[in-house]
């Protein structure tokens, strides 16, 4: 597909799901054949008790970040395993992911993800293996 095609296939999965990406207002950014960037503004209900975007919020937009260019070639897919790491607190008005491919093989992929704050300081780095379902 090309570069506008996909950014197209990604808004309208977006656009369908509900549940989780939508209640916490995950947004598209950017979809190419390697490569996602989402964000998510931060508000109340992004928090931890200590005023810090709460780690499960910034992961949750990465496994999805990650689940958008797995499904970018239209195959079904889940997240078999992950490593994140936290590297900062996270604080501002929005976070940033971009995920990058490392592997497309025929039944896993694997990717990296790195979380960025409105100033574009490094908040935390993953990896993610997904599985193809179909």
């Amino acid at each position: 597909m090309r570069k506008e095609e996909l950014l197209e296939y990604g808004k309208n999965y977006m656009e369908q799901v509900g549940g989780f990406i939508k209640h916490n207002h995950y947004h598209l950014v950017e979809l190419e054949e390697n490569r996602c960037t989402m964000d998510a503004v931060i508000n109340q209900d992004s928090l931890n008790p200590y005023g810090m975007v709460h780690g499960g919020f910034m992961f949750g937009l990465m496994d999805t970040a990650t689940g958008v260019l797995a499904r970018s070639g239209g195959r079904k897919a889940v997240t078999l395993s992950s490593h994140i790491q936290y590297l900062r607190s996270g604080y501002g008005s929005k976070i940033n992911v971009v995920v990058t491919r490392v592997k497309d093989g025929r039944k896993i992929s694997v990717y990296d993800a790195c979380l960025f704050d409105d100033k574009d300081v490094l908040l935390a780095k993953a990896s993610f293996e997904y599985c193809y379902i179909d």
